[in-house]
C-alpha cells in the first residue's frame, strides 16, 4: 500500500473498506476494498473526510483481484453459461440452457488446492434450469501473482471445468406389464407417474402398450415400441426376482445388452438398465418409482436425456449418497440423495 492525496487517486485501487456514518441517517460502506477510484468519486471521498487514501501500489507480476477473477471465470465457463459482473474478486456463473450440469472433478480439486483461490459449485451430474446459479469463484487477496494465475490456466487446459449438456432425448415408449392391469382387475397407476416425470423434461410418450405377464408378449411389445423410433423404452412392473416376474429376462431377449440389473440405490435396488445396439436405452422400473418421490429413475433420467452413457461403474459409484432417508417432509432435490462424493 501507499498513501496518496485523494485528489490524485483516480485510477488507483482502494486497499480497505471506507465507511460513511451520518448520525441517525446512515452507516454503510461507501467504498469497498478493491474499488477503482473514478473522477466522480473524489467529491464524495472528500465529503466523508478522506483527504488521503491508502491505495494498491502496482507491482510487476501482480494482478488486481478483478483481473484475476476474469481469468478464473474463463477457466470455468463454457457454452450455455453467463457471467455475473466482477465484484470484489468474485464472479458467478449461471445457466442459460436446461440440461445436465457436469464437473471435471479432478481439475476442480487441483485448482482449489492452490492458495488464495476458490471455486464452489453445485453438485456433479445434476439437472439445471435457465437462470440457475452454477458456480461461484473468488480470488481471496486484493492482489495475486500472475504466476499463480498461470498455474490456474495450466490446470484448466483446453477444456473448461464445467459444462451443461442440453437434453437430446425427447420421446419415449412405455410397456406396462402385469396380469392385474392387463385384465382390468386394478387401475394402472404407474404409467401416469411416468408420464408426469417425463413431462417435467418435455419428453413425450409416443407409444404405450399394456401386456400380461408372458415373456413373449413383453418381448414383442418392447420390439414393437423400439421399432417406432422412440428415444427410449421404459418397462414398468415385474422387476422383482419372483418367478412370475418376466420383465428383466424379456428385456434381455428383446435384443438389448444389459448394463446392470440392480443398483446400489434405495429406493431403486431392482432397477434395470440396458441398451440396444443403436444406443437406444431401455429401462426396467421397479415399483418404488410409482410411489416414492425420488428414486434411482429420478437420478439417472437427466443423464439418459442428455445422452450421457451410464456404465456399471457409474452405477456402483452411486452407492455413496444413494440412500434416501425417507424424511417426513421430502425436500428432494434439495437434499443429499443422489449426491455422492
Amino acid at each position: 500500500m501507499k498513501k496518496i492525496e485523494t485528489k490524485d487517486a483516480v485510477g488507483h485501487v482502494i486497499c480497505h473498506d471506507i465507511t460513511i456514518i451520518v448520525k441517525d441517517q446512515i452507516k454503510d460502506t461507501a467504498f469497498r476494498k478493491g474499488h477503482i477510484v473514478r473522477e466522480e468519486d473524489i467529491p464524495k471521498l472528500l465529503s466523508i473526510g478522506k483527504d488521503h487514501l491508502y491505495v494498491w501500489e502496482k507491482e510487476e507480476g501482480m494482478l488486481h483481484e478483478n483481473e484475476a477473477a476474469e481469468i478464473l471465470a474463463s477457466v470455468c465457463e463454457s457454452a450455455y453459461m453467463k457471467r455475473s459482473p466482477v465484484k470484489e474478486g468474485k464472479i458467478e456463473l449461471s445457466a442459460t440452457q436446461r440440461g445436465l450440469f457436469q464437473i471435471d472433478l479432478e481439475k476442480l480439486c487441483a485448482i482449489n488446492e492452490l492458495e488464495d483461490i476458490m471455486i464452489a459449485s453445485r453438485h456433479h451430474n445434476q439437472p439445471v434450469n435457465v437462470g440457475d446459479k452454477l458456480v461461484g469463484t473468488r480470488v481471496i487477496p486484493l492482489v495475486i501473482s500472475e504466476e499463480k494465475m498461470k498455474q490456474v490456466k495450466e490446470i484448466g487446459g483446453k477444456e473448461p471445468l464445467f459444462r451443461i449438456l442440453p437434453y437430446k432425448r425427447k420421446t419415449a415408449g412405455v410397456v406396462t406389464t402385469g396380469n392385474e392391469v392387463y385384465y382390468g382387475r386394478i387401475q394402472d397407476t404407474f404409467t401416469p407417474v411416468i408420464r408426469e416425470k417425463l413431462k417435467a423434461y418435455d419428453v413425450e410418450v409416443l407409444v404405450h402398450k399394456t401386456v400380461p405377464d408372458k415373456k413373449e408378449k413383453i418381448v414383442e411389445a418392447i420390439r414393437e415400441i423400439k421399432g417406432k423410433g422412440v428415444d427410449m423404452v421404459l418397462c414398468t412392473g415385474g422387476m422383482s426376482v419372483d418367478p412370475d416376474d418376466m420383465t428383466p429376462s424379456a428385456i434381455k431377449e428383446s435384443g438389448a445388452q444389459i448394463i446392470s440389473y440392480g443398483a446400489p440405490v434405495l429406493p431403486g435396488a431392482m432397477f434395470l438398465l440396458g441398451c440396444f445396439s443403436d444406443g437406444t436405452p431401455v429401462m426396467g422400473l421397479p415399483g418404488c418409482v410409482m410411489y416414492a418421490k425420488a428414486t434411482i429413475f429420478d437420478l439417472l433420467l437427466p443423464r439418459i436425456l442428455a445422452d450421457v452413457p451410464v456404465t456399471k461403474k457409474d452405477l456402483a459409484k452411486m452407492g455413496a449418497g444413494g440412500l434416501c432417508l425417507g424424511c417426513d417432509i421430502c425436500t428432494y432435490p434439495n437434499c443429499g440423495f443422489g449426491k455422492g462424493v
